[in-house]
């Protein structure tokens, strides 16, 4: 091993010497910022805080059974909806109509709806898939079925329909089908053997196949009938309503069991005031009606008995 020495200049000594100088500089800090952590009674200056996040509520589907085809649908019930959810803080509420009355079906019973404006049979059935009747649709006599015919179609009486074909919007429109259907078994058809019953999808399409003269015979209810009537005179023309049959108990109100008590009581108080207010006036007149009313499970007990009397003495619809 040599012994050589290695020798500094003096500019060299002192970067040195600073370097290490500031190294000690910073390790001091550290240790003091460090001591300061500990247990030792002195708070800093800041806490943090942290807010609750703002709740999401979840979006509630309103479900009206088939009145309508669905854009009609919208074009009525659409405003209703958009009324509830600027009057009652996080309801969002969203319609959602059906293409036909299986589709209807398919959602209702398997709980897809949260609230709904089912027909009354539905109204029924709703009951045994997990929903409950907080209200209904006024005017009980104006739901009734009525049978419509060409005035010029040559059909005077109920037997005249033997052999023809009989449009109806679904199996289990109650108003526009089950209620016509059982009026013309009383007076004297048999609806499976003696006429041709056609299953066309909604009001409108049962309207209007009459009107064309496809059928002999249209069932439907007063509401579309009116509608229809007043947008196109030309059918108010051609067409009459030839019978009509007894009325039951109107659409009813239904909701999900597990929803908030709170959410259905604010959602109710809405739709029953309605009538009260020129604007909720003016949404009645649009889906013709003059108000909807509190009703319960036992409001449908005559519809259940009239279920009960028609399976058995027409077809069964169970």
């Amino acid at each position: 091993m040599s012994g050589r020495v290695i020798s500094c200049s003096p500019s060299q000594s002192s970067k040195e010497l600073g370097r290490l100088g500031l190294s000690m500089a910073v390790c001091l800090f550290i240790t003091v910022l460090l001591s300061g952590c500990g247990d030792t009674g002195v708070t800093s200056g800041y806490t943090p805080s942290y807010g609750n996040a703002p709740e999401v509520r979840p979006v509630r589907l309103f479900g009206v059974h088939p009145l309508h085809n669905p854009e009609r649908l919208h074009e009525v019930y659409g405003p209703l909806v958009n009324y509830i959810n600027a009057r009652v803080p996080g309801a969002r509420l969203r319609l959602e109509a059906s293409r036909n009355y299986a589709a209807y079906d398919a959602k209702l019973y398997s709980g897809h709806f949260d609230f709904a404006l089912p027909n009354p049979y539905q109204t029924v059935k709703s009951l045994e898939h997990g929903y409950r009747v907080f209200g209904k649709m006024g005017d009980d006599h104006r739901f009734r079925g009525i049978i419509l015919v060409r005035k010029d179609g040559g059909v005077r009486e109920v037997a005249d329909l033997r052999g023809k074909a009989v449009s109806f919007p679904a199996p289990t429109a109650l108003a526009a089908t089950i209620m016509p259907q059982h009026f013309l078994h009383t007076h004297g058809l048999d609806i499976v053997r003696d006429i041709e019953v056609r299953y066309v999808g909604s009001q409108e399409s049962s309207i209007m196949n009459v009107f064309l003269g496809d059928v002999a015979a249209a069932a439907t209810w007063p509401p579309p009938w009116e509608t229809l009537a007043q947008e196109r005179p030309s059918l108010a023309e051609a067409l009459e309503v030839r019978w009509q049959t007894e009325p039951l108990p109107n659409n009813g109100l239904v909701v999900r069991e597990e929803l908030p008590e709170a959410l259905v009581n604010a959602v109710a108080e809405v739709l029953f005031e309605l009538h009260e207010a020129a604007e909720g006036r003016a949404l009645l007149e649009r889906i013709n009606l003059s108000r909807f009313e509190p009703a319960d499970a036992q409001t449908y007990a005559p519809v259940r008995e009239f279920i009960q009397r028609f399976s058995a003495e027409v077809r069964d619809i169970r």
